[in-house]
């Protein structure tokens, strides 16, 4: 194409050389920018990328935890006991095994339980496991009896404090002479002064009987006496609030929490548990009412706990002697002296205490067993009771 004529004289006008240059130096600018910044953004691009391929190689054991749960691989070194308690999930027990890593992550545990059906079955009490375990591993070590520490003891209702010394001492192997030791503080034990004021002003046997609630017990590996004695006042103490005895006794019954607490352990040995409120009420009416001779309580069961405690053993109602009812030495003596004896005769359960705050009100003062069975009658006078003496005897009562 002709170049434009734009008037200039020959002089004037650039030569063209001359323009070509110019254009060539600009259009070279032109390039030279455009490269850098190319060059720039690719870059940048590089650095983008590669951040987030690095990020990514970083990265992915958390990415990973975000989907799986962190968990050991091998089976564990060393021993760690860790305690299941009574209603805990999955998720509670998980949280104590990770704590103590036992696992790596309490989600593991969680997730290797769904899986396997019998964690259903994970009884409370304490196991011995190792550190840093697959999950899947300690649940199966959870599961095997063998892991479990066993000192189960159930102590039955109706036991003096010298069975359950023997049934503790062959479960646990402490010697008995230690829970005998341990007994004697009973403050130390969690009991308080409540327990040991009487409000018919009488001594008060500072005994640990009638403190020993019946239940079943998994106790701690390695727990001394002190302990285990601990252990079961403290379940004492749950049942006595729960039923609200103390506010029951003082505020229905206007006796002293202790002297009701004999009664119970009173009824617990003499009879059935749908008696023991009929029982109960029979003994108040006897010790209470003013209405009884002597205001004794006239029962021989507070007879053979003191045979008990002395070693001479239990005899059965008709084979007691005269000098063993009667026995002025014997501070259980409730045929001669008037209120309730001097401390509880045995360990009452759940039923007993409640009889003791709730007993019916009737105007009975003697029962007896009337049948093997141990199902109780009631009489108002002694001629009745012979009556319903004569009739246990020929349905074998002894």
């Amino acid at each position: 194409m002709d170049e434009l004529d734009l008037g200039w004289d020959d002089e004037e006008r650039p030569s063209r050389h001359r323009r070509s240059r110019a254009a060539a130096g600009r259009t070279r600018s032109r390039k030279k920018g455009r490269g850098g910044r190319t060059f720039l953004a690719l870059f940048i691009s590089l650095l983008v990328f590669g951040g987030l391929a690095y990020g990514a190689y970083v990265g992915v054991d958390r990415v990973k935890d975000m989907f799986t749960a962190a968990d050991y691989n091998g089976g564990g070194t060393g021993e760690v006991t860790v305690e299941v308690l009574p209603n805990q999930y999955a998720a509670d027990i998980a949280a104590t095994l990770a704590e103590k890593d036992v696992v790596k992550s309490a989600k593991a545990f969680i997730e290797a339980a769904k899986k396997d059906e019998r964690s259903k079955k994970l009884q409370p009490g304490f196991y011995k496991l190792r550190k840093q375990m697959r999950a899947a591993d300690a649940l199966s070590l959870m599961l095997d009896p063998k892991s479990r520490l066993v000192n189960k003891v159930t102590l039955p209702e109706g036991l003096t404090y010298q069975d359950t010394f023997k049934k503790l001492s062959e479960v646990t192997k402490i010697p008995y002479e230690e829970f005998e030791k341990a007994a004697a503080d009973t403050k130390a034990l969690g009991l308080g002064d409540v327990w040991f004021t009487r409000q018919d002003g009488k001594q008060v046997a500072k005994s640990i009987e009638g403190f020993l609630f019946p239940a079943t017990y998994d106790f701690p590996p390695n727990v001394d006496a002190t302990g285990i004695l601990k252990i079961i006042i403290k379940r004492f103490n749950q049942e006595i609030e729960t039923t609200g005895f103390i506010d029951g006794v003082q505020t229905s019954l206007r006796i002293s929490p202790y002297e009701a607490l004999i009664a119970a352990s009173i009824a617990q040995v003499e009879g059935l548990d749908k008696d023991q409120e009929g029982i109960v009420r029979v003994l108040y009416n006897r010790v209470y009412s003013g209405k009884f001779p002597c205001n004794c309580l006239q029962v021989d069961s507070t007879v053979n706990y003191y045979l008990r405690i002395t070693g001479k053993g239990a005899k059965p109602s008709t084979e007691l002697l005269n000098s063993e009812l009667h026995n002025k030495k014997n501070p259980y003596n409730a045929h001669d002296v008037p209120g309730m004896p001097i401390g509880p005769i045995s360990n009452p359960g759940s039923s007993a205490l409640k009889a003791a705050i709730n007993p019916p009100k009737h105007d009975y003062y003697f029962f007896c067993a009337i049948d093997t069975a141990g199902n109780t009658a009631y009489a108002k006078t002694f001629a009745e009771f012979e009556k319903l003496w004569e009739q246990a005897k020929k349905n074998g009562v002894k």
